[in-house]
């Protein structure tokens, strides 16, 4: 069995491309390379560099290798971007999930695990969030990923293309042994951030707002490890091959942690000072996100190992002090 991995030279997609191999899977890595890392793609799969968006290039994969599932995290996934630049995300996420749903069809790949947001529930009316909740997205990148969740939809009550989207909050983390990591270029997400500041590559944090209606006045976000949300892809795919409905999923620890209690659990876990500052609210930021994952842990029997925010900040440490150049390719 193939499974190829859309988006699998970045920081998600590698994690589960290694646990997948590691796993016993055939794995095949299709990446444009814009945002992620040769040197993140593990050895044992085979690597085709393209764009999701190029039919043809899609055809010519398919072609020479018998796909049997996809999972997808070729994506464009910057909030604030996406308010400055819409159209971009309606063309690299919508667009390309229609391109690959139509070269999926013409090759009778039925199983497709989507790499979803919990961007899609926009500001939610209850917490924990859970998966019938309503979804009103209040930024373009969550309004791209829902019309990526209703596109699959359709296709499968079209063509009978099972998917499985799974919803998730702020990944955190790398692989254990330090061998891969988050690399982003500009880095965007709090925790490596915050961990540039403590091994002195960035000056100071700023935390966008702390005048939401929360218990210290920032944002709070549901952290989950990488290597967890990468045992749930593969939880995901096995759950479709064993022949199951289409559906959603919420992964996420249940537990919200401010930016001010993460700015701390990660001062303990470095042992540096941190220096922060208070900036402005971003455009689009809901105050608080945190998911209920109750569906996932019954039903994919998803039980997470990194569970303690510490630890979790931990793994991310230890790849930034063993790779502070990141994947030295930027």
């Amino acid at each position: 069995m193939t499974i190829a991995v859309l988006g699998g030279a970045g920081y998600i997609g590698s994690h589960t491309v290694a646990r997948l191999v590691e796993a016993g899977e055939d794995v095949i890595v299709i990446d444009n390379l814009v945002t992620g890392h040769k040197g993140a793609i593990n050895p044992k799969a085979r690597f085709y560099q393209g764009d999701v968006r190029d039919r043809d290039f899609l055809r010519s994969v398919f072609k020479q290798e018998q796909v049997d599932g996809i999972v997808h995290f070729a994506a464009s996934s910057i909030v604030p971007e996406s308010m400055r630049d819409p159209l971009k995300y309606f063309d690299n996420n919508t667009y390309g999930m229609i391109a690959l749903l139509e070269v999926m069809n013409e090759f009778n790949v039925k199983n497709i695990v989507f790499s979803s947001t919990a961007a899609t529930y926009g500001e939610p009316k209850q917490v924990p969030i859970k998966e019938t909740d309503p979804q009103v997205p209040t930024n373009p990148y969550g309004e791209s990923k829902l019309a990526m969740e209703k596109i699959m939809h359709w296709s499968d009550v079209a063509y009978g293309i099972k998917f499985v989207a799974l919803r998730y909050f702020n990944v955190a983390g790398a692989m254990p042994d330090g061998s891969i990591g988050e690399d982003h270029n500009p880095e965007t997400h709090l925790i490596p951030i915050i961990l540039q500041v403590a091994a002195g590559t960035r000056d100071n944090l700023q935390i966008f707002g702390d005048d939401y209606p929360t218990k210290d006045g920032t944002n709070v976000r549901d952290y989950v490890h990488v290597v967890d949300l990468a045992d749930a892809h593969i939880l995901a795919m096995k759950y479709l091959q064993d022949g199951h409905d289409s559906t959603a999923f919420n992964l996420g620890s249940a537990t919200g942690f401010s930016n001010l209690e993460i700015l701390e659990a990660a001062r303990k876990v470095t042992e540096k000072e941190i220096p922060a500052s208070i900036g402005p609210r971003r455009a689009g930021d809901p105050s608080t996100l945190i998911a209920a994952s109750d569906k996932a842990r019954d039903i994919l029997h998803w039980q997470p190992a990194f569970d303690n925010i510490d630890d979790i900040i931990a793994t991310a440490w230890k790849w930034h002090e063993t790779h502070p150049e990141g994947f030295g390719d930027h």
